[in-house]
């Protein structure tokens, strides 16, 4: 898939082990160890988190123009939504019964652990919100493009989710949930459908001028 922008490159990587140790740690940090490629890597190597059991690897990575690693992000395609620890089966199927597929879906999480951590990972020589919001939008478009249902990004920091609002693209609410708790709810709002409007059309061009250079050559 790579996306350019910026001088950045976004590539998704069908296994953790594609993606140098050192190179994924240095943006991942040394607070949480779920994030970390060690931890990451046991999942897919023991098989918890494998096509074969729903959790298909599509991990993003984000390099500069000397190929330096300065992004990343948890991604796995999901064909079911156990391992999560939310509950979306009542989405699940109320797409169903309005005859469209649910699954797969993109979920930005570490499999079978319902602890909170970061899940855009950008390395400390940049500010966070120059390529965390990038990696947002790749994956919605790649959802997008693959015709899938949704982006799941779950148990990410408060930090991180209290940013999207500051900047007017989500909206939250406390409610219960399925299961009889009390969670907290995000909704897109009209100024981050805009701003996806925007990211969109500037992903668009830049799609078409990369096609467009390729063709001549």
């Amino acid at each position: 898939m790579p996306k350019h922008r910026g001088g950045i490159t976004v590539r998704a990587a069908d296994a953790i082990a594609a993606i140098p140790a050192a190179a994924w740690d240095a943006c991942a940090g040394d607070d949480n160890p779920f994030v970390r490629h060690a931890f990451l890597a046991a999942l897919e190597a023991s098989g918890c988190a494998t096509a074969e059991s729903g959790w298909t690897p599509s991990h993003l990575v984000a390099e500069d123009e000397t190929g330096r690693v300065v992004a990343c992000a948890p991604l796995y395609l999901k064909s079911h939504s156990y391992g999560e620890y939310v509950f979306d089966w009542g989405w699940a199927e109320a797409w169903t019964k309005a005859g469209r597929r649910y699954y797969p879906k993109l979920q930005c999480a570490v499999p079978f652990t319902p602890v909170t951590g970061p899940r855009l990972l950008v390395h400390p020589d940049i500010p966070p919100a120059l390529l965390a919001p990038a990696l947002g939008q790749v994956m919605t478009e790649l959802a997008e493009r693959s015709g899938l249902s949704s982006v799941h990004v779950t148990f990410a920091p408060e930090e991180q989710e209290r940013r999207l609002e500051e900047q007017g693209w989500l909206a939250s609410e406390w409610r219960q949930s399925e299961a009889n708790r009390r969670a907290k709810y995000y909704r897109r709002t009209k100024a981050g459908e805009r701003q996806l409007g925007i990211e969109t059309e500037e992903w668009t061009t830049i799609a078409r001028a990369i096609a467009n250079a390729l063709k001549a050559t």
